[in-house]
């Protein structure tokens, strides 16, 4: 399963995921912590560079004409072909290592090592393109480790459909932290870690049919899927109440700066709940955006290839993408949720309380379906962006 969104979107997250890649391989911080420093640039004047440390802490630093300035691509582990670049060609929001002269004071950069930000949105793009474009996504029915099988059910509703996962050796496999919604935070973790009921996405190369994916990489996490109308709101805990429809209890949920959110219009969740509940096989309307309806902010946070697990229901002759879909209706905060709003949620697996991973408002049309749309939400939810998913 940002847009705030792995985006992906999730460029704030994927920028600070590059610290592990600044940091791994070519360096090892840990041999002279206080001789260099990570962070992102915040100002640049004449040879004085300013610096956020991911620890939070402003660093200053003179950057002498003898200090080397040096631009490696994301994901690079070493500076095998890092490029030498000036001074003057840093930019604000571009992610840097500095060494330091161990005997300067006031502190001087003996090299810099920069990944720059339009690099990591470059970078970031193409792995959205890439999830979107050989990606699915759904819930896990079964896992048979031995022979690297996963089966996803995925889609909704009459759309609804299975697709066989082959992990092999070379596959990537990653897995959400407990009660964290950032891709960019999944962590190496085996197939063995992957339980029936999970959300999963893999990308890959599929069969003509869609029936079957050779996965390049695999994320999963444990979720759940809350549906119901917003009992009260706690604007300064960012928090509100709702009660579940499925299990008939009162849950407390908490929006992050992390969350996708989105208002789905009258028409596009009338249209949305007619085609999921149409029967298998038989005609039913394309689910078609409306002409005014805005693309999605470039800063919304997103997983891998824009959101984590994504429905598609494609048809001829129309746009019937539920993931595009869904990604395209008006972004929103908490503060434009309301007192008596019916939503659907997808939050992390901790605890009595909830978190949002997603959130979908203005859902009325498909509440009164709850069984051919229950499971809409956990293919849209966990993100790209490799941040990844992205993003």
């Amino acid at each position: 399963m940002t847009s705030k969104k792995l985006n992906i979107v999730h460029g704030t997250r994927t920028l600070i995921a590059l610290s592990a890649i600044l940091l791994g391989g070519f360096i090892s911080y840990a041999q002279a912590p206080t001789a260099r420093f990570v962070g992102t640039v915040t100002a640049l004047n004449g040879d004085m560079l300013t610096v956020k440390t991911d620890a939070g802490d402003i660093r200053q630093v003179q950057v002498p004409s003898s200090a080397t300035v040096k631009r490696i691509e994301p994901g690079q582990k070493d500076l095998s072909a890092a490029v030498d670049i000036a001074l003057i060609d840093l930019s604000t929001g571009d992610r840097v290592l500095v060494r330091l002269d161990p005997a300067a004071n006031p502190p001087q950069a003996t090299q810099i090592i920069t990944i720059k930000q339009a690099d990591v949105a470059l970078k970031q793009q193409q792995e959205r393109e890439a999830w979107q474009k050989s990606g699915i996504g759904g819930l896990v029915k079964t896992i048979d480790a031995s022979s690297g099988t996963i089966v996803v059910s995925s889609g909704a509703g009459a759309m609804a459909r299975t697709v066989t996962v082959h992990v092999s050796s070379a596959t990537i496999l990653k897995r959400y932290a407990p009660a964290s919604v950032r891709f960019d935070l999944a962590q190496p973790a085996p197939i063995s870690t992957i339980e029936p009921g999970d959300q999963l996405r893999a990308r890959g190369t599929r069969t003509p049919d869609g029936s079957s994916l050779d996965a390049a990489e695999v994320v999963s996490g444990s979720f759940r899927n809350l549906s119901g109308v917003v009992a009260s709101l706690d604007a300064s805990a960012n928090t509100f109440t709702m009660k579940d429809l499925l299990t008939k209890k009162q849950i407390t949920v908490h929006v992050t700066a992390d969350a996708q959110m989105h208002m789905l219009t009258q028409t596009m969740a009338s249209a949305l709940a007619a085609r999921l509940k149409a029967a298998p096989g038989a005609h039913s309307p394309a689910v078609a955006p409306p002409a005014n309806m805005p693309a999605p902010p470039a800063n919304t946070p997103q997983a891998p290839g824009g959101s984590p697990f994504s429905g598609q229901m494609r048809s001829a002759g129309g746009y019937s993408d539920v993931q595009q879909l869904l990604n395209r209706a008006p972004v929103i905060q908490f503060a434009d949720l309301k007192k008596g709003v019916a939503v659907m949620v997808v939050a992390t697996a901790d605890g009595s309380d909830a978190t949002v991973v997603s959130l979908l408002a203005g859902v009325e049309p498909l509440l009164e379906a709850p069984e051919a749309t229950s499971n809409l939400l956990s293919n849209w939810s966990m993100g790209s962006g490799g941040d990844s998913a992205a993003q």
